[in-house]
């Protein structure tokens, strides 16, 4: 290990990289009563407008760019534009011939690999819609009735499996019987083999931008899986709406880790690369403390140029940095921006990570964050500009407008844009019951301005319209704005919480912990940090009661997190209805805290 950095380090003054933003844009409608519509009006490019146009022409203008690499063994699998190019087409060519291809769906159950990418592109470029589910949703052990619903949703015309004995139980199951299944890696008798698929006469693009290029499933805060039709203009628009917040030429490289069954990794990293013609080194770590030494693996060797991860993988490894200067070197050598998104991340957390980059390089990194949800492509706004602050949400990307609507005292968030989706698939009267009056998506989340009074300072997150509650009293909890502040007076001993409390006498909170932290750790940053949050607050309705650190982190699979980047509090309260119960008992179990 190097020597432990300089602890000194002149944060505040410290110069920020440049992270190669475009100019701010923002154009500002002031109606009655208080709505307003935001609009960011910068132009962006509309030349590629399906998810196989950028690689097309990636491979004749960078041939032996690499597009994506993966591990093996010591090493990467490299897979170079015109390789990913040509293996898309042959694919395309052997599911024409195995009379796969369909207006109805490739079920994909693979975690995020090469093969996955191609057999997803091949079919897609055919207007046959990609539908990759978790990879839980098929590994031994899990619960069949998830994958059933998801076949009942999706109605799929096949699947794709990276490993047949991997995913025996899933493959198994009653809702896949009769289904041809494609297979990279030990296809069973019947299977066919992705290797043979590979073998056959290259198929041209057939898609074109209005069909569906792929169904991502979303629980938001119902916890019942809905498909989520993507066409091939919107993905591929969101796309070059996001580029068109940078004034940047040179290709992004990225590692990344985030699922492609969810719309974050899916299409703001796995197409966005794609797009820009940069390169993306699949990470196979996770934001755990067993397996984010893979991902400390990888940045050891790959220095990124943009980094998004989840405040629990930022959290890991801002103290990966501290331990480690040869990472704090690799990591900080070219990387220009940094992002996440899932859930809130304390600033101090970011304060150590801009800390550690200052000690290295002598220069700060842009921070920021996203905003929006499956349905908006996935993203609607983000931070744009220089910024170390955390909880933002951002503006609105270019070609996006914002509504925002006054409802019970705050700012209802709807979007329209060429990126929003037209709606559920075979659910028609929710889709219609998903845009307003004037054709913008409603999110049922609620947004509040940075400064009121100059509205490009941006936005931040203000809570579910429809989570609010009350106490026995009577009186109303803000959930948003309590969670909020409760997450930031206790700093990074937890990722988040979720706030309990209806028909009770206080509020409550069951916290998710920072993996990090020993409990003892953990409990003595709550009660410093619940004891000054319940010092400024007012009302019964503002103070915390009683909290209860949950054993482990959020449970993306289930929901838990949505696409939407917060905890679903409705449906974590259901999941976790035995520890709001002894959070609430009389007398209190002795893990419970009281304030």
């Amino acid at each position: 290990m190097d020597a432990p950095l300089d602890a000194d380090a002149p944060l505040l003054t410290a110069p920020f990289r440049d992270p190669r933003y475009a100019p701010r844009r923002l154009a500002v409608e002031r109606r009655a009563g208080g709505e307003m519509v935001l609009t960011n009006p910068a132009p962006y490019e509309t030349g590629f407008q399906t998810m196989t146009a950028a690689l097309a022409h990636w491979a004749a203008v960078a041939p032996q760019r690499v597009w994506l690499a993966e591990r093996s063994g010591e090493g990467w699998r490299t897979l170079s534009y015109a390789e990913a190019w040509a293996a898309v087409q042959a694919l395309a060519g052997g599911l024409r011939e195995a009379g796969l291809v369909s207006t109805r769906p490739l079920l994909i159950l693979s975690g995020n690999n090469i093969d996955h990418a191609l057999i997803k592109y091949a079919a897609m470029s055919q207007a046959m819609p990609a539908a990759p589910v978790s990879p839980q949703y098929g590994l031994k052990g899990a619960n069949p009735a998830r994958l059933t619903h998801a076949c009942e949703v999706l109605k799929p015309a096949a699947i794709y499996a990276e490993d047949a004995a991997l995913f025996a139980d899933g493959l198994a199951a009653d809702c896949l019987a009769g289904l041809p299944v494609i297979a990279a890696a030990n296809a069973r008798p019947g299977d066919i083999p992705l290797a043979r698929l590979l073998r056959a006469s290259p198929a041209a693009p057939t898609a074109t931008p209005d069909d569906h290029a792929k169904y991502l499933l979303t629980s938001g805060s119902t916890g019942l899986p809905k498909a989520v039709i993507c066409t091939h203009r919107n993905t591929a628009l969101n796309s070059a709406q996001i580029a068109a917040c940078f004034d940047d030429p040179e290709p992004p490289v990225m590692v990344h880790s985030a699922p492609w069954s969810h719309s974050l990794g899916a299409n703001s990293i796995l197409h966005y690369s794609a797009h820009r013609g940069g390169t993306l080194y699949i990470d196979w770590g996770q934001p755990t403390a067993a397996r984010f030494g893979e991902t400390v693996r990888n940045l050891k060797e790959i220095s990124p140029t943009y980094q998004n991860m989840v405040p629990a993988g930022w959290m890991l490894l801002a103290e990966a940095l501290e331990r480690d200067a040869a990472l704090a070197r690799s990591f900080f050598a070219r990387v220009r921006l940094l992002q996440y998104g899932g859930a809130a991340l304390g600033q101090d957390y970011a304060d150590r990570i801009q800390a550690t980059a200052v000690r290295t390089i002598g220069e700060k990194i842009s921070f920021g964050s996203g905003y929006g949800a499956t349905e908006t492509g996935p993203t609607a706004c983000n931070v744009h500009w220089l910024n170390d602050r955390m909880g933002m949400i951002g503006l609105p990307i270019p070609g996006t407008s914002v509504r925002l609507v006054p409802e019970a005292g705050k700012l209802d968030f709807r979007v329209k844009g060429p990126q929003v989706t037209q709606g559920y698939l075979g659910r028609p009267e929710l889709s219609a019951r998903a845009f307003d009056d004037e054709g913008f998506y409603v999110l049922g989340d609620a947004a509040r301005f940075v400064d009121p009074a100059d509205p490009e300072q941006g936005m931040v997150f203000d809570g579910r319209l429809s989570e609010n509650f009350k106490l026995a009293s009577g009186t109303v909890v803000g959930v948003g704005e309590l969670r909020i502040g409760a997450i930031g007076a206790i700093g990074g001993a937890v990722t988040d919480a979720v706030v309990c409390g209806e028909g009770e006498a206080g509020v409550g909170l069951l916290l998710y912990p920072n993996p990090t932290l020993s409990p003892a750790e953990i409990e003595a940053a709550v009660r410093a940090g619940l004891t000054r949050f319940n010092a400024k607050a007012r009302g019964a309705g503002g103070r915390i009661a009683r909290a209860l650190v949950l054993p482990d982190a959020p449970d993306a699979a289930h929901g838990e997190i949505t696409d939407k980047g917060y905890i679903a509090q409705a449906l974590a309260r259901r999941l976790h209805a035995e520890a709001a119960r002894r959070l609430f008992a009389d007398p209190p179990p002795n893990d419970v805290m009281e304030f």
